[in-house]
């Protein structure tokens, strides 16, 4: 364990300041604070599409024009509205009906950031795909965790960076590496609290210290952090 500590310590020490977007994260504060923007950015991210380069240019213009115009209040609106005006701004089907099906079951539940988050607290990683979000189509594990921490659950995403940096990790301290999506989930959690750190804090993290260019992105996209 030791060992372990030593490595992630070593990667975290490349990241400082991710615990200030984590506790944003995790406040359900990302965005300004507006769940309309997060549950759109999980559905452009759903698709695969590089973040900072592709996904947060996008969630802005769509702020821009849907959300700052009045046009779009909540997240109500948000999944009554006109997905011809909504490609405008996106082009993917499939990244809209997504958005629009999480907002219509949320907004079932209460103003926007008390829906999140106490859907978020109900739900749970075991049969995830039985949940009312994790039933829609569209809706995968990862999109799934992603809204799950937006709605401050201290978890983390197997996507494949993380999934790639972590398991990394795990080889050079000498444990075999977890490919199951779940049992992924939960290693990660209890490596992330092992060495003393939150779960989700891991996770930021491997994203984070991927280079592009010469650039660590933590550099590299720093003055956008306050936004997301």
């Amino acid at each position: 364990m030791a060992l372990l500590k030593k490595i992630v310590d070593s990667y975290m020490r490349k990241v400082v300041g991710v615990k200030t977007l984590c506790n944003r994260c995790l406040s359900t504060k990302r965005w300004g604070g507006n769940v309309v923007l997060m549950v759109v950015d999980a559905a452009f991210t759903s698709i695969g599409l590089n973040y900072f380069t592709a996904v947060v240019p996008k969630v802005e213009e769509f702020n821009q024009k849907f959300v700052k115009t009045g046009k779009i209040k909540d997240l109500s609106d948000l999944a009554k509205a006109d997905i011809n005006e909504l490609r405008k701004v996106w082009r993917n089907v499939r990244s809209w009906k997504v958005a629009q099906e999480i907002a219509s079951y949320l907004s079932t539940l209460g103003d926007d950031r008390t829906a999140l988050r106490s859907w978020a607290k109900s739900s749970r990683l075991e049969k995830w795909w039985e949940d009312p979000i994790g039933r829609i189509k569209g809706v995968g594990l990862i999109t799934f965790q992603y809204l799950r921490m937006m709605g401050g659950v201290d978890t983390v995403m197997p996507d494949k960076i993380v999934k790639r940096v972590i398991n990394e990790i795990l080889a050079l301290a000498g444990e075999p590496p977890v490919t199951d999506d779940r049992g992924f989930i939960k290693k990660a959690e209890e490596v992330a609290i092992a060495c003393g750190y939150r779960p989700i804090e891991l996770c930021w993290m491997t994203w984070l210290v991927q280079p592009e260019g010469k650039i660590m992105r933590m550099k590299k996209y720093r003055s956008i952090f306050s936004k997301i």
